[in-house]
């Protein structure tokens, strides 16, 4: 089967299951594989042959699978950009999804794995990684809710990124854009990887074999756009404006910079400096240089242990008193709640291991999502601490695993903001106006944050700035209704701290993370410093 469907914007040529898309002009951009491989936990999915047929606008490949009994991908040929779905018909649990790519166990042709075609020279992922943004196409890419510091699982910056890539040619200036776009009760996946091969690459889905399917399923839709001025184009939405009390807007200090420095020079862990003690000490130093923050993050660990969030009394003689008397200042406080994690909690409120041994917080559970409301409640509400909010972190800690029991049925994404849908409207229950800061800048999440967090700089080979613009870029595009927190932490060296001071009233809300040293480099703040911090922090006010 051999078929042409030209548009304005590309050109389409298909023969067999691949289809060639390529710029008006014939430049060649990808070979769509026109299969796809459904792996459940049992058995891998290989197809045994696949037809071929084109509707109008329209190419559909069936294939006979050696799992399913229908499997079948739609290309729909639109008038600025296609959109392919991958879908079958059966019963099976989902390892993981092949998109773009199938096994091939056809007579005939080639065996084995056939990926995608790709003359793209760029890809660009919103995802902030070891890597830079704008990369060769023949890395890799993730986007998820999984990952951390370790080696190999650098993609937890932003968790989620958006789904979506963009590829350039060397020799071309627009950028193509590769969207994945589902409801959010699909969104069972832990990560969407781009595979790169030999001049080609693939999409899989890791559904980790917690969604069972049994009828028919479908995989979330492709949607490829060619023609965008730049990448950040193809995440951008459009979104009703939020209303935001004006505190929101104050520039934050978060103790966590000075704490690591504390660690650097005193021993010990950067944990063990979040105290009473401490965090007077901070903010009278940079009241003495003229700053006064409008809202103050007590970061990691002002908790006894992690999941009950008691304050640590060897820590904190009084938070609640301490808090009021921030309020008497004109300052609101927000506490630093680590997301996921299992420490103090009931054994049967987390998903467990092989062992039965707690590994996080299950918010497929009602009777945990019922304490953790508690919980909540106890850090906001007057009658608890009367804090004024939440910075959530380390939501790339979402729990993956095969062997992993929880009450389910949520996985993935989607169990990630089950628990955030928990947090957030305990959240609002407790004080209507309370902040809630995440680093999750995906349009399916705006509803359970306030303000996307920019998170930890990395040395990936771009400055500070950089990094940091291209950020604030993809929460802008993402969630256009939410505020931005600009984050500070770590910094490599007080010119590039510098630097950053200068840039943020352009980015968001400006946050502070340091009181006397740079702690990347120990290098000690000066008086031109402190006067840089207090025209942005001018600057940013005047712009509310």
């Amino acid at each position: 089967m051999r078929a042409v469907v030209e548009r304005a914007a590309y050109r389409v040529e298909v023969s067999g299951t691949l289809a060639r898309l390529s710029a008006p002009d014939g430049r060649p951009w990808l070979a769509l594989r026109l299969l796809s491989a459904f792996d459940t936990t049992g058995a891998p999915d290989e197809t045994l042959a696949a037809e071929t047929r084109v509707d109008g606008e329209t190419i559909v490949v069936t294939r006979r699978s050696t799992v399913w009994d229908e499997a079948a991908v739609r290309l729909v040929c639109g008038e600025t950009g296609l959109e392919l779905a991958s879908s079958v018909t059966g019963r099976g649990t989902l390892a993981d999804v092949h998109l773009l790519a199938g096994r091939s166990a056809m007579p005939g042709a080639p065996t084995g794995v056939l990926p995608s075609g790709t003359s793209f020279d760029r890809l660009f992922s919103p995802n902030p990684g070891q890597t830079p943004a704008v990369r060769s196409a023949g890395e890799q890419a993730v986007l998820g809710v999984a990952g951390d510091g370790e080696p190999g699982r650098g993609h937890w910056i932003f968790t989620p990124a958006p789904l979506f890539l963009a590829f350039r040619r060397d020799d071309e200036e627009t950028w193509l854009g590769l969207g994945l776009t589902a409801p959010l009760d699909e969104l069972s996946f832990v990560q969407a990887a781009y595979r790169a091969a030999d001049r080609g690459f693939s999409l899989v889905l890791d559904y980790d074999g917690h969604t069972a399917v049994d009828g028919a399923f479908s995989a979330p839709t492709l949607v490829l756009t060619p023609g965008l001025a730049d990448p950040y184009e193809g995440i951008r939405r459009e979104a009703p404006s939020r209303e935001q009390p004006a505190w929101w807007r104050e520039p934050v200090f978060c103790g966590w910079g000075a704490q690591c420095h504390l660690a650097a020079t005193h021993g010990g862990r950067a944990a063990d400096f979040a105290t009473q003690e401490r965090y007077d000490a901070f903010l009278q130093r940079l009241e003495q240089e003229g700053l006064v923050p409008g809202t103050v993050v007590i970061d990691d660990k002002w908790q006894a242990e992690y999941g009950p969030c008691e304050p640590d009394p060897k820590k904190w003689t009084d938070l609640k008193a301490w808090i009021a008397d921030r309020h008497t200042r004109g300052q609101r406080v927000l506490l630093w709640w680590k997301a996921w994690d299992a420490e103090g909690l009931p054994p049967e409120h987390c998903v467990r291991n092989a062992d039965g041994a707690p590994v996080a917080f299950d918010p497929s559970n009602p009777e945990a999502c019922e304490a953790l409301s508690r919980i909540v409640a106890r850090m906001l509400a007057g009658d608890g601490l009367d804090a004024d909010g939440l910075k959530v972190d380390f939501t790339a800690r979402t729990p993956s695993g095969r062997t992993l029991t929880h009450h389910g049925p949520e996985w993935g994404m989607a169990l990630l903001h089950r628990l955030l849908e928990v947090v957030y409207g305990a959240a609002k229950e407790a004080k209507p106006d309370a902040l809630v800061m995440t680093h999750t800048p995906h349009a399916a999440f705006a509803d359970v944050s306030d303000m996307i967090r920019l998170n930890d700089v990395i040395s990936n080979g771009e400055g500070v700035v950089a990094q940091m613009r291209h950020r604030a870029a993809v929460a802008r595009a993402a969630c256009p209704e939410l505020l931005v927190d600009t984050d500070d932490w770590p910094m490599p060296s007080r010119a590039e701290w510098r630097d950053y001071v200068a840039a943020k009233v352009d980015l968001g809300v400006p946050s502070l993370y340091h009181v006397d040293h740079v702690d990347g480099s120990g290098e000690p703040l000066e008086a031109d410093d402190y006067d840089a911090l207090k025209r942005t922090w001018e600057q940013w006010r005047s712009r509310r």
